[in-house]
């Protein structure tokens, strides 16, 4: 096991948020395979993916009312695709590394001599672990968690306008297959490899059972998306 290499204070420090309670900070900076580790040695230290539950909602609430506010002539469809591409895995490492945050992370021996402190899955779900423990330390606000993450959030509209480079291909497929009525549009994972803190994730993008796309890839999500971007290709979009 490897506990996290940097003290938590420099993160409180960086994030600009003092925790009363320090051990919902450790939770959030736990990895499920240090929590494992802990547990064969009969030692509780609860993982983050509880947090990263209730912080994928508290990150969808503040960008969608923050891109409710400031975006006033853009439409639902458009709304969405920028939303999902500020929430998206690549933007929270993005921003979990603008912070550090790997540093902070405990993980498991094997996770740690992968370079699990750079991979994007992990990263992205400590930062969305870490937003949950704002929120819950400051009594269920909203606004000490709005304050962090916001400038985060305005700095990546700022490159994706400036470089038009949002594109969310399950979003865009959904589009597509809603057109026509009684599709149904799902996402099966059919094979998932590797070791556990290597793990190659294989999805089929299925339209009424029929394959229209597949991905790879080290996450569920990013395989998803690789699949439905295969999918587009079909449909001529891409």
């Amino acid at each position: 096991m490897q506990i996290n290499s940097l003290p938590a204070e420099n993160l409180e420090i960086t994030i600009g948020y003092t925790f009363r309670n320090k051990d919902i900070l450790k939770e959030a900076l736990t990895h499920s395979s240090f929590s494992n580790e802990m547990k064969s040695k009969g030692v509780k230290a609860p993982c983050n993916e509880r947090l990263e539950f209730l912080g994928d909602s508290i990150l969808s609430i503040i960008v969608s009312n923050y891109l409710f506010d400031a975006y006033m002539d853009i439409q639902e469809g458009d709304l969405t695709k920028i939303r999902a591409a500020v929430v998206c895995e690549k933007a929270l490492s993005k921003f979990a590394k603008q912070i550090s945050l790997g540093e902070y992370i405990s993980l498991g021996h094997g996770e740690a001599m992968s370079n699990g402190r750079e991979r994007p899955s992990i990263l992205a779900d400590a930062f969305e672990a870490l937003l949950a423990a704002i929120y819950l330390d400051a009594g269920e606000s909203f606004e000490p968690v709005r304050t962090f993450l916001l400038p985060h959030i305005k700095d990546e509209l700022d490159y994706i306008q400036n470089n038009g480079v949002f594109m969310d291909y399950k979003t865009a497929l959904q589009q597509i297959v809603q057109q026509a009525e009684g599709e149904k549009l799902e996402y099966v994972l059919v094979e998932a490899t590797g070791p556990d803190h290597n793990k190659m994730f294989s999805v089929e993008a299925r339209l009424n059972s029929n394959v229209i796309g597949r991905g790879s890839a080290h996450s569920k999500r990013e395989a998803e998306q690789i699949a439905a971007r295969e999918a587009l290709v079909l449909f001529g979009e891409k």
